[in-house]
């Protein structure tokens, strides 16, 4: 349980940075981080 609390604020913050710095990834991002949360619920 406490890798899934260190691990989303995490991904979640090298997103919103990247979507800043190049919003055209915008799609890629969250397409990335649904994925990652989903297997993350999947594996606890």
């Amino acid at each position: 349980m406490y890798l899934h609390v260190a691990l989303t604020p995490l991904i979640s913050l090298v997103a919103g940075i990247l979507i800043l710095v190049v919003p055209r990834l915008l799609n890629y991002i969250v397409a990335i981080y649904l994925i990652a949360i989903g297997i993350l619920g999947l594996v606890h």
